[in-house]
């Protein structure tokens, strides 16, 4: 759950103030769940974005770990995301400042004309040579659910978490990649497989997901057998996490995913 701007300490408060100048309005970010505080901060200085998380007194917590990542990997690829400027570490609490990039969120409904928009960023991320900052491989964040996860793994850049409040598309036409704390390393035709769900939360049916899929050579090429793996993978992470957090907006997500793995089953 999102923390307020005010649970912030005076020291954390004051720390960033010393970076944008007296701020005059904070306001919270309307999606996003990796930083307990993400908002637009309005001061002196200018505008800009801030995410935040408490730190643990023994070790980084997953938000904390998040922001590390984050503030490593987005100075490595400026063509895609909004320019990293500040972070402090102060009163208990990591902070980072990004660029403020004033923009809408993606539409990925049938016919948008963003989905042409998220295809031209999708290719652009996979002609990308990985950063050597990117440490985290994809395969590891599936190992829990199966035994044998090779075939997802690879060595190409991977955001992992295209969904459309994480494209951000401003009014001269350019679009920004936000959220790169998963970024990971492994097969290229991951990236479309988690774009997948997104798209059939959008309204599409697995069929015409897929059918917007098959414009990735990556995605064609790739071992049929090794993306019915990855389906059935996603379908049971997300019970999983659903019987977790049963009270989240999570079980919506298991229909999805077991939605592209019944289809993928009936191919």
């Amino acid at each position: 759950m999102r923390s307020d701007w005010d649970e912030l300490p005076r020291e954390t408060r004051e720390a960033i103030e010393d970076r944008t100048g007296p701020i005059s309005d904070v306001q919270p970010a309307s999606a996003g769940i990796h930083a307990d505080i993400a908002s637009t901060v309005h001061a002196a200085c200018g505008t800009t974005f801030v995410k935040a998380a408490r730190k643990l007194p023994d070790k980084d917590g997953s938000e904390v770990r998040s922001l590390r990542r984050e503030a490593t990997i987005t100075p490595c690829v400026p063509e895609f995301a909004p320019r990293f400027l500040w972070q402090i570490e102060a009163g208990g609490w990591l902070v980072l400042g990004f660029e403020y990039v004033g923009g809408r969120h993606a539409d990925y409904a049938p016919g948008s004309p963003d989905l042409a928009v998220l295809a031209k960023t999708v290719h652009q991320l996979q002609n990308t040579a990985c950063p050597d900052v990117v440490e985290m491989r994809v395969e590891r964040r599936w190992g829990a659910v199966a035994d044998d996860v090779s075939t997802i793994a690879g060595d190409f850049l991977l955001h992992t978490d295209l969904n459309p409040a994480n494209i951000l598309l401003t009014s001269d036409d350019r679009a920004y990649v936000v959220d790169w704390g998963f970024t990971s390393r492994g097969a290229p035709w991951v990236e479309i497989g988690q774009i997948i769900p997104w798209l059939i939360r959008a309204g599409h049916t697995p069929a015409e997901a897929e059918e917007w899929a098959c414009r990735f050579p990556t995605w064609t090429a790739a071992d049929p057998a090794a993306i019915d793996l990855y389906a059935d993978l996603s379908a049971e992470r997300w019970l999983r996490h659903s019987a977790a957090n049963p009270t989240s907006q999570v079980p919506q997500y298991v229909t999805i995913a077991q939605r592209w793995a019944d289809y993928r089953r009936s191919l």
